[in-house]
């Protein structure tokens, strides 16, 4: 799926004061409002996107359109552009979520959030692996709602499924790009308020959101790799 990370030398990152940030679903929401915070900080950030908008595009920086991550062939485009570029942080972001409730189940609507949520992160970070290097971070932007031991209240198959096999991913990687030095946290953003949630009056602003997110990826070290976390620094259940 991909080949072995080639990380350079953890002192040179080190001295570096400023990180490279790649983030998926960056046109809209938390991914957007990731950009915004991260350049606002003077960091380098690669924007990838299906579609740009205008508010992604105002910020004028790097932008990868039509990047799909339930394609394939999507992923490997975005590798061979981004061939010599070298990743401080990956924060995988984009995701989909529909309604499946167990009186009116929709297969190819559960598929598709497997691929978005869960196959399509693991996909393009196998293919990112010598993009990063020693000290570099992996980030999933997952969901509480893909704790088993969270569920009280039932129904959205497709989304839940993908978010818990995107959280057993996420553990996986942790182990397997310890030996390289590469740290992997899954993140749970809130209930936050964006087109994903209906705007929901009841949730926090992307710009809250985001300023926890950023919190726990600069608190995460090779010694807490693997956790799952609330934006607000909560450990999440499995």
């Amino acid at each position: 799926m991909g080949s072995k990370p080639n990380p350079t030398k953890i002192s040179e990152y080190a001295a570096k004061t400023l990180a490279v940030f790649l983030i998926t679903g960056a046109n809209r929401g938390i991914g957007l409002e990731f950009c915004r915070q991260l350049k606002g900080k003077g960091n380098e950030v690669i924007a990838v996107c299906r579609k740009s908008s205008k508010e992604l595009d105002e910020l004028n920086i790097q932008t990868e359109r039509g990047v799909d991550l339930a394609s394939e062939a999507s992923i490997v485009c975005l590798k061979e552009k981004l061939s010599n570029t070298k990743v401080d942080v990956l924060i995988l972001n984009a995701g989909i979520a529909e309604t499946n409730c167990l009186e009116n189940l929709d297969v190819e609507s559960i598929k598709d959030q497997f691929a978005v949520n869960a196959i399509g992160p693991l996909l393009l970070t196998a293919n990112m692996l010598n993009n990063l290097r020693e000290g570099s971070k992996v980030i999933l932007v997952t969901s509480r709602m893909g704790s088993i031991k969270d569920n009280n209240s039932g129904g959205s198959y497709g989304y839940r499924m993908s978010k818990a096999a995107l959280c057993m991913a996420g553990k996986s990687l942790s182990i397997d790009l310890r030996p390289y030095g590469i740290s992997v946290a899954l993140l749970h953003p809130g209930l936050v308020s964006t087109r994903m949630t209906g705007f929901t009056p009841h949730g926090i602003t992307p710009e809250q959101s985001v300023i926890g997110l950023l919190n726990r990826i600069d608190s995460l070290t090779i010694d807490s790799s693997g956790g799952f976390w609330h934006s607000n620094g909560e450990t999440l259940p499995w």
